[in-house]
């Protein structure tokens, strides 16, 4: 809602609060309007756990006879991250793309990334010299689309899979906070594309390092 409609709200709530109660439902909470927010009593709901988003998606499927494999199912779980409503949505969104939901298409119908190409690019940047990662890299960008800071985020959740010392993971992930929060502000993609490789070249050396 606009500013202006939830001032024309308060208005209405003010008339009809007597006899009328209202419930205003959001995830953002910065963006209620001070006015409004100062007549309401708050709720803050934690996310729900991933077992009963799955039952509930698994019953919203059988009710609507729809087609849904168990990896399409998991993936609308895991990009839900315990959003109710945002499970519903990426399920509806993708049904209307394809008959047969897969976990392919959900993460198509969604833009994100999908596991197995995260575990190439970060096999690229634990392995391939910065030159070549750079390439590999910028080509499965352009290919299909994906935008760096979902990269980075995804990235930073395959770090957490995989083993090594845990200063050497800690220096990692914070580098990666630093160059995700520089995208937010808008930064150019090539460049952070290319922070992003150099931190994981500096993690490779500190890897050796301790290895020795």
């Amino acid at each position: 809602m606009t500013k202006d409609a939830q001032f024309a709200l308060r208005r209405v709530i003010e008339k009809y609060t007597k006899s009328t109660r209202f419930a205003l439902i959001g995830n953002h909470v910065n963006k209620i309007i001070p006015a409004l927010q100062s007549r309401c009593t708050r709720f803050r709901f934690a996310p729900l756990d991933p077992v009963h988003v799955s039952q509930r998606l698994k019953h919203v499927i059988e009710a609507e006879g729809l087609d849904v494999s168990e990896s399409g199912l998991a993936a609308l779980v895991r990009l839900s991250n315990g959003d109710m409503r945002k499970a519903m949505n990426i399920l509806q969104s993708t049904h209307m793309a394809s008959e047969k939901i897969t976990e392919e298409d959900v993460y198509l119908c969604t833009g994100n990334p999908l596991p197995r190409d995260i575990e190439q690019i970060s096999h690229w940047l634990l392995n391939e010299p910065f030159a070549e990662s750079y390439k590999k890299i910028s080509e499965m960008k352009t290919r299909k689309g994906l935008a760096i800071v979902d990269i980075v985020r995804e990235v930073t959740m395959f770090v957490f899979k995989i083993k090594m010392p845990s200063n050497v993971r800690i220096q990692l992930i914070n580098d990666l906070a630093d160059i995700e929060y520089r995208l937010s502000f808008g930064c150019n993609d090539k460049l952070q594309l290319g922070a992003i490789i150099s931190t994981f070249t500096h993690a490779r050396s500190a890897l050796v390092t301790a290895a020795k």
